[in-house]
């Protein structure tokens, strides 16, 4: 029985791990691709000067630059260094798993019939205004109160150079780079290659240790369990939003497994498919990669209580299929 056990252990800790690692492989490639290409403060120049409606563009762009929750943290782990502001970086980090065409398409499918439609506006939805609120939350801290010490100090190193850049383009003219641009191709690709290898063993350690916590729980712990909580909103959408924490499901295919859950409403299947994408075992071990620790407790918790709240009353209301 004990080597059945670790048997099953095995096969879903190799088959979370092999599910999650391209993601993180291809957030790396990006990653390393921004460090070494994209000018430290294009995405502060693109972005609208009114923060707020910079904060609510940056809900948006998971509809352009779709990204799992596996590989958004080190991607977001480069813009922030590049110049992006913390509070769009979060408003982004937490929306694009979920706001973005590919979970529209499976969302709609998971949940076939009357309902599908909304369940599926209602998580962009909830999402949406929820990341925004957040990062409209988060502008009012200092980035040192929520990011690395590493993570501000390669803040600053990108800030010096680029004024050291800055200072030598003016005294030598563009011509002088633009006839070496060639010359500087093989190098910009090799510290793109470094700065991808480096993110992903940071990342993939944090990563490990969570999917380790999530194969035990999967393997461990007695799924028919999970039913006993249907009984209410007030016990099934905090439970749910638990074991959407615990499972660490990839927000592609998570409304496949909420959508079997029969004996639970739709405001308790809305929660594990709005809270799982955003925080996670193995996410709050890759958010560690970037934030503070005491941050990535607060943002667990806020989050938990605010969706919680959401959607506790969001079961008192008149909604199909209730």
């Amino acid at each position: 029985m004990d080597f059945e056990r670790f048997g099953d252990f095995y096969m879903a800790f190799l088959g979370i791990m092999f599910e999650g690692a391209p993601y993180i492989l291809l957030g790396t490639l990006i990653s390393g691709f921004i460090d070494a290409y994209m000018p430290s403060n294009l995405m502060d120049r693109l972005l609208p000067k009114n923060r707020f409606a910079a904060i609510a563009l940056a809900g948006l762009l998971g509809a352009v630059f779709p990204v799992c929750e596996c590989a958004i943290v080190p991607v977001i782990r480069r813009l922030v260094q590049k110049g992006l502001p913390v509070s769009c970086a979060i408003t982004y980090m937490l929306a694009a798993p979920i706001v973005n065409p590919i979970v529209v398409v499976s969302t709609l499918s998971a949940f076939a019939g009357n309902d599908a439609l909304f369940m599926t506006l209602s998580r962009i939805g909830v999402a949406y205004f929820v990341t925004v609120l957040v990062g409209l939350i988060v502008q009012r801290f200092s980035d040192r109160s929520i990011l690395r010490k590493e993570i501000c100090d390669g803040i600053d190193k990108a800030m010096q150079a680029d004024e050291k850049k800055a200072e030598h383009d003016h005294g030598h003219g563009h011509e002088h780079d633009h006839d070496h641009a060639d010359d500087d191709a093989p190098d910009k690709l090799v510290i793109a290659l470094r700065t991808a290898a480096r993110d992903f063993l940071d990342v993939g350690m944090y990563f490990t240790i969570g999917v380790l916590i999530t194969a035990l729980y999967r393997t461990q712990i007695d799924q028919a369990m999970i039913d006993q909580f249907a009984s209410s909103d007030w016990v099934g959408v905090p439970a749910m939003m638990a074991l959407a924490f615990i499972l660490s499901l990839c927000s592609t295919s998570d409304a496949f497994i909420a959508a079997q859950m029969l004996s639970f409403s739709q405001a308790a299947k809305l929660a594990f498919l709005t809270y799982g994408p955003m925080m996670d075992v193995k996410l709050v071990f890759m958010y560690s990669a970037v934030f503070r620790p005491k941050f990535v407790i607060s943002l667990a918790v806020g989050l938990f209580l605010l969706l919680g709240l959401i959607f506790i009353q969001w079961g008192s209301l008149p909604v199909p299929g209730t």
